[in-house]
């Protein structure tokens, strides 16, 4: 039997302005989550340099795999405890474990310790994007599904950029890499008592006493024999191996291909893509709503134009003679991962029941990471052994070009879509 879903924001003023709410008391806890990535990413020569142990590239690539792994493997199961109990708790525990976290990471002083630290990481992480998520899409039904996602996602890259300028924190005698890990800690520590006090989840939502005792094999089973769910875990899976690439590594690529420093090289990888990766997220968001008022398919043909823009964009990025050459075909891969981001939770509502979207996503996040992961500690393998970036990003570009196949073989579920559109 289908669960009841949660009544369409339009329905009251108030439910209305609670659906924004949790979107804007969601958007710190997503910036806070991208932040430390991208910190590390961009702090890359300051942590390999106090800390000796860590060796060669491909070490330095294995630990960043590290966190996705452990991220990857237990996000399904993060999922799945925010589609049986409470999406709220789940996504504030997840906060405070993350923050207790990032403030130990400003205090290893080992490789060994190193990777504990991004293995607690990605256990703590695993339990909020599939959360987050799904409570967004509950209180979000149809007409601003897309914006309100797009808007979470927004502030995901907003951590991105901001992490982005953490090569110059860590340059900075004053400050230092350390420091930005302990003050992010605290943060997040303190951050997390107004969230569990104001956060809640959606009323009628499929969750908690409402949610059918649905065992953790049946919902695997229910989402792997759904055939449009599996075209779209490949189709989220395979842009990120070269997504995973451009943040964790582009400020190393730049640093190295022409010469810059590392504040300059953090800034260049960082701060252009995921600006237009903003304008992407809300202009491909506007677009996929006003779209599905026509479409049922509507989110899938924002989404794979989007897709579109990535492929040539990461060739690109792999043969560019210069900075801004490169800067501006991050622009254009920025522009169209916005289109692809905000638009992944939405299609999977039109495919997936409600009581399963977490799970769905988690089992999302754990293919396309654990990709990722492989990804990141190959192209530092890669890099040993002295394989040319436009051969790495031209075989990214090739897998991505599948992807836009895959999204437009995905066909809407009938009932699902009424729901959605009010019908």
């Amino acid at each position: 039997m289908e669960q009841p879903q949660a009544p369409t924001p339009s329905a009251s003023p108030t439910l209305a302005r609670t659906a924004w709410l949790v979107v804007g008391l969601l958007m710190p806890v997503a910036l806070l989550n991208y932040l430390d990535r991208q910190m590390l990413a961009s702090m890359k020569y300051s942590v390999m340099g106090d800390i000796p142990s860590i060796g060669t590239e491909e070490n330095w690539g294995f630990m960043l795999g590290q966190f996705k792994w452990v991220y990857a493997f237990l996000s399904p199961i993060g999922g799945y405890v925010a589609d049986r109990f409470s999406r709220r708790f789940t996504i504030c525990g997840s906060l405070f474990v993350w923050s207790a976290v990032t403030w130990w990471t400003g205090h290893v002083g080992s490789y060994t310790e190193l990777l504990w630290a991004r293995s607690l990481m990605g256990i703590s992480e695993a339990f909020y994007i599939p959360a987050a998520l799904a409570l967004i899409a509950d209180y979000h039904i149809g007409r601003t599904r897309s914006r309100a996602v797009g808007l979470h996602q927004m502030a995901i890259y907003g951590g991105v950029i901001a992490g982005g300028f953490g090569g110059y924190m860590a340059d900075a005698p004053a400050l230092g890499w350390r420091f930005a890990f302990d003050a992010c800690g605290v943060f997040g520590m303190l951050y997390a008592v107004p969230l569990v006090l104001l956060l809640r989840d959606a009323p009628g939502s499929a969750t908690a006493a409402t949610a059918p005792k649905i065992s953790p094999a049946h919902a695997a089973r229910q989402l792997l024999t759904n055939v449009f769910f599996v075209l779209l875990v490949l189709y989220f899976t395979l842009p990120a191996l070269a997504g995973w690439v451009v943040r964790d590594w582009m400020p190393a690529i730049l640093k190295q291909q022409f010469a810059i420093g590392q504040g300059k090289a953090g800034v260049a990888a960082t701060l252009y893509w995921q600006v237009a990766a903003i304008a992407g997220a809300l202009g491909g968001g506007w677009l996929a709503d006003r779209w599905m008022r026509r479409r049922d398919r509507g989110r899938i043909y924002v989404s794979a134009i989007g897709m579109s823009l990535i492929v040539p964009a990461i060739f690109g990025v792999g043969n560019a003679g210069s900075l801004a050459t490169a800067v501006a075909f991050l622009l254009l891969f920025g522009l169209g991962w916005g289109f692809f981001d905000c638009n992944n939770m939405p299609i999977l509502c039109q495919i997936v029941r409600p009581e399963l979207r977490a799970t769905g996503y988690g089992i999302m996040n754990m293919v396309s990471i654990s990709c990722g992961g492989l990804a990141d500690w190959g192209f530092g393998v890669l890099r040993d052994r002295q394989v040319p970036i436009n051969v790495i990003f031209g075989m990214f570009a090739g897998v991505a070009i599948l992807s836009v196949v895959l999204v437009l073989l995905i066909r809407p579920r009938k009932e699902l879509v009424a729901g959605e559109r009010g019908l």
